[in-house]
């Protein structure tokens, strides 16, 4: 099938100009009634755009279906960052009171420490003094001279009752 120069320039999208230099530098060749040959044209400048344009229509249709499910997927995907951000912070919330929290009881520990220390010491202070008061009480208490002599004599009387006992049999 042969075309004229002017339907092939509208054909392939490019101009008369460029056609006939293609013509003139030998690469594109015309029949002898100066019309080109559709072989030629697609030898020499691919497949006409009126062609691509409906390649391209038929792309753009899938590719807008393949955009519109991908964009759908992306907001999908933003929608479920956004709801792991907020967890992520409502957990690093709950972490920081948490630390809060701890702080805070070992604080109390801390005093309760103190308190139990100074309880500690005031007891330790207390025995110590109860101790050297009964110390002191004990060496001033000298039993009256009678109740030493029942002492002596109640230890005299043991004795004998144990030989007596060991007699005894």
């Amino acid at each position: 099938m042969n075309i004229s120069v002017t339907k092939a320039a509208k054909e392939w999208g490019v101009s008369r100009t460029t056609i006939y230099q293609k013509i003139n530098d030998g690469e594109l060749s015309r029949t002898v009634d100066k019309k080109i040959d559709v072989s030629e044209m697609l030898r020499v400048f691919g497949e006409p755009i009126s062609k691509k344009r409906t390649e391209r229509s038929v792309d753009t249709v899938q590719n807008t279906l393949l955009n519109n499910q991908s964009v759908q997927h992306s907001t999908d995907i933003e929608h479920e960052l956004a709801l792991e951000k907020l967890k992520n912070e409502h957990l690093s919330q709950q972490v920081s009171d948490q630390k809060k929290l701890i702080e805070n009881y070992q604080q109390q520990i801390a005093q309760l420490n103190k308190t139990l220390d100074k309880a500690n010491a005031s007891i330790q202070d207390f025995a110590q003094v109860r101790l050297l008061e009964f110390k002191k009480t004990e060496a001033d208490y000298e039993p009256p001279l009678e109740q030493q002599k029942e002492k002596t004599d109640n230890s005299t009387v043991a004795t004998v009752e144990k030989k007596k006992r060991w007699w005894a049999f």
